[in-house]
């Protein structure tokens, strides 16, 4: 392999780890050939010969190496990836440049013990997230901010959606950019009264290819998706439930109002 400054700067700092703990290239195949016996996986072996290279900057250890040497080393797993220059903090911003561009569901994050989650940033230029849509995970398509800020989402219980940046349908109720909760439990539109446009319920709605996210009645047969008076959208109109599916009731929103201060 050819030889790189982050390949030497790993070497470097995982040598230094080892040092460290006063472990010798040996006992750190000794331990290894352990871990690899117990995960019953050769792929977690670490050679003497093998870890000598990556030391010297010869080679970059893999997944499961990678791993190992975490176990070893007392050290997380991403900290070693941060030393061959794969930064993992880096992975949702990255990932937000190929965000679909409907309105979505979002589903709760796989790491519920996470300190932050992260919330749309529309301003990057490159990030086309047009439509309404359903998501099956939270989508890092926005930066991240404290997960106090979200504190009363459920994401036991609740499904989310992301309206696109060109949805104006609820503007300015419901914002484009903003991450709605959705209760599954209500799917049937309520005809109780309302005093005003803010008590009226608001639902997520599953089309034919599409998501949209509006006031809701039932007309003979048809379903009306009603948009906000100030967002000079028209009524569209559905066969129910043959063209349009209730995913539930909009019982929360996270929405920024400004753009982050550079």
């Amino acid at each position: 392999m050819q030889h790189n400054g982050s390949t030497q700067h790993g070497g470097i700092r995982l040598k230094q780890l080892r040092v460290r703990l006063g472990l010798t290239v040996r006992a750190v195949e000794n331990l290894s050939r352990r871990l690899a016996a117990e995960k019953q996986n050769q792929d977690f072996f670490i050679s003497r010969g093998w870890l000598s290279n990556v030391e010297n900057g010869t080679n970059v250890p893999g997944l499961f190496k990678m791993y190992s040497l975490g176990a070893i080393y007392h050290t997380h797993w991403s900290s070693i990836f941060s030393y061959f220059g794969l930064n993992l903090s880096d992975f949702g911003r990255d990932q937000a440049m190929f965000a679909p561009p409907r309105t979505q569901l979002v589903s709760p994050s796989e790491n519920p013990d996470s300190e932050a989650v992260v919330v749309p940033l529309p301003s990057r230029g490159n990030i086309k997230l047009d439509k309404t849509n359903l998501l099956s995970r939270l989508l890092e398509i926005w930066g991240e901010v404290p997960i106090r800020m979200l504190q009363h989402i459920d994401t036991g219980k609740c499904e989310y959606g992301f309206i696109g940046m060109s949805d104006f349908t609820m503007f300015p109720i419901l914002r484009p950019g903003s991450i709605v909760q959705i209760d599954g439990s209500q799917q049937k539109i309520s005809q109780a009264k309302w005093q005003n446009e803010h008590d009226r319920p608001i639902y997520f709605v599953e089309l034919r290819g599409e998501f949209i996210c509006s006031w809701c009645e039932i007309r003979g047969g048809n379903l009306l998706a009603v948009p906000s008076p100030h967002s000079g959208c028209a009524i569209r109109q559905f066969l129910y439930p043959r063209e349009a599916e209730i995913v539930g009731r909009v019982t929360g929103v996270a929405m920024r109002f400004t753009e982050p201060q550079p």
